[in-house]
């Protein structure tokens, strides 16, 4: 016969400030890798792997084999809730240092995936495409059943869409002289931290060419994916794509 809940054993795993942190960093209902978790957390690789161990025991945390590689999520939306409820009767928690943070941010707002657009950025102008009809396919551009986490789509749903030459026209990019090279025109990955379609492909490449061309995107170090959304960008999302709430 079991006894009485052991609150006490549950509530010590949330005592670690490290363990939070990798528990707010899926909080949002992302699947993330254990590198991914490290960065955003600020934890080493030994360390993240023995929090998610402990979070994985008590079933707080559920690991999903995606290839070759091991991404972890929260067990369902109980265990969001209790990461709510903790956090309505909880002081906030003094910035001692933003660097690991915002490089965090910076990779998840804006980046190039392999030489195209991901991030919130990349999700944001397929979505735009899509809702403009340069594209179509499902407005849905969330992760499908059986789509492998941050990986090349093997199928999609995607064709261009009636809109396509004037739209991308707009944009600067050439849509006969990118469908004429020999590479596949239309291909889309699922974006490992917003859990959305992006367009990759000739045609996705061909678009994160002209952002940068353009001056609309810098890289914000050398050598980093992560990219700066700039003014001159900001605007002209806004103006060839609507798309609003992405700041440089």
């Amino acid at each position: 016969m079991d006894g009485d809940a052991d609150i006490a054993r549950t509530a010590a795993l949330f005592a670690d400030p490290a363990r939070v942190r990798v528990l707010c960093a899926l909080g949002d209902g992302r699947a993330l890798a254990a590198s991914v978790l490290a960065a955003e957390a600020g934890l080493s690789a030994q360390g993240v792997s023995a929090h998610l161990a402990k979070l994985r025991e008590a079933g707080l945390v559920v690991a999903e084999k995606s290839g070759r590689h091991r991404f972890y999520r929260l067990a369902g939306p109980d265990t969001a809730e209790l990461l709510e409820t903790l956090a309505r009767f909880s002081p906030p928690r003094p910035v001692t240092s933003l660097r690991e943070g915002t490089r965090a941010q910076a990779l998840r707002t804006a980046r190039t995936c392999y030489d195209h657009l991901a991030g919130r950025l990349g999700v944001a102008v397929t979505a735009a495409l899509l809702t403009r009809g340069a594209l179509a396919g499902p407005a849905d551009t969330r992760r499908r059943p059986g789509d492998r986490i941050s990986a090349p789509l093997r199928e999609h749903p995607y064709t261009l869409g009636p809109a396509a030459a004037p739209v991308f026209g707009e944009l600067g990019v050439d849509l006969d002289a990118v469908a004429a090279g020999r590479r596949p025109l239309l291909k889309f990955c699922l974006d490992w931290s917003e859990q959305r379609h992006h367009l990759a492909g000739a045609l996705g490449a061909a678009v994160a060419t002209r952002f940068l061309d353009a001056g609309w995107v810098r890289p914000r170090t050398e050598g980093h994916r992560a990219l700066r959304l700039t003014e001159e960008g900001t605007q002209a999302l806004e103006t060839h794509l609507g798309v609003t709430g992405l700041a440089a």
